[in-house]
């Protein structure tokens, strides 16, 4: 799986996920991950990619040309005709386990990471196929973001993950948050793993498991738990 990422700091792109889970995918060829930097298509001696709104306001906007230039560029060197183009920005639509999912179907993603106060309206029209945020809060850039979304979709990559299944009983499926986990020793300060654990029958742990990711959601999230109640009435 290939992403894509148009950024003005294609440093910090590659420094964040050269680690852990997605650095090894990306050892095994499993992910690629190419940041290209927008500045490298900017049109003036200075490699400047931001000015003025028109109609005036506070702070600067990056201008549609080199993104545009760079989108282009990007989409003669690679195979898919019509890749997702996802604006990170906290005016998408939040991001969420079942759009990883969705999207992890993809061959190629394009994440274009805005700055100062936006992107010039123009190039969005021309390319952008998703808007997309992490959360109703306002970061200084679309990298952070654009690496929750690469971490998230790359787990669910084939051969990502160590055990393949791992992704398919995380939080959030079934809009269930995950069972309690517990692992050596048997009895940490007096707190003893629950007997259904150690008792070796599978289909009463996993009724166990079941329950208590039912009882978790609806305590630290109700509003997945109603979501969940809803499909099970649907």
């Amino acid at each position: 799986m290939n992403f894509h990422v148009l950024t003005l700091f294609p440093e910090m792109i590659e420094g964040g996920l050269n680690a852990s889970i997605t650095g090894r995918a990306m050892e095994k060829e499993l992910v690629n991950v190419n940041a290209v930097n927008i500045r490298d298509y900017a049109m003036n001696k200075h490699k400047r990619v931001d000015d003025y709104p028109y109609g005036g306001g506070a702070g600067m906007v990056m201008q549609a040309e080199p993104i545009y230039l760079a989108y282009e560029d990007l989409m003669r060197k690679i195979n898919t005709k019509n890749p997702r183009v996802v604006y990170l920005t906290p005016q998408g639509q939040t991001f969420h386990q079942n759009m990883a999912q969705d999207f992890a179907k993809e061959n190629d993603i394009i994440l274009l990471c805005g700055h100062y106060e936006g992107v010039d309206e123009r190039v969005l029209e021309m390319i952008v196929t998703d808007y997309v945020s992490i959360g109703d809060y306002v970061l200084t850039g679309g990298e952070l973001p654009a690496m929750v979304m690469i971490d998230a979709i790359s787990r669910l990559v084939p051969g990502v993950l160590h055990n393949d299944t791992s992704a398919e009983f995380e939080s959030f499926q079934e809009d269930l948050l995950e069972y309690p986990q517990y692992t050596r020793p048997e009895v940490f300060m007096d707190k003893k793993v629950p007997d259904v654990l150690l008792s070796g029958h599978h289909a009463n742990i996993e009724a166990w498991r079941k329950e208590q990711s039912v009882l978790r959601t609806k305590e630290r999230r109700p509003d997945l738990y109603e979501r969940y109640i809803h499909q099970k009435i649907t």
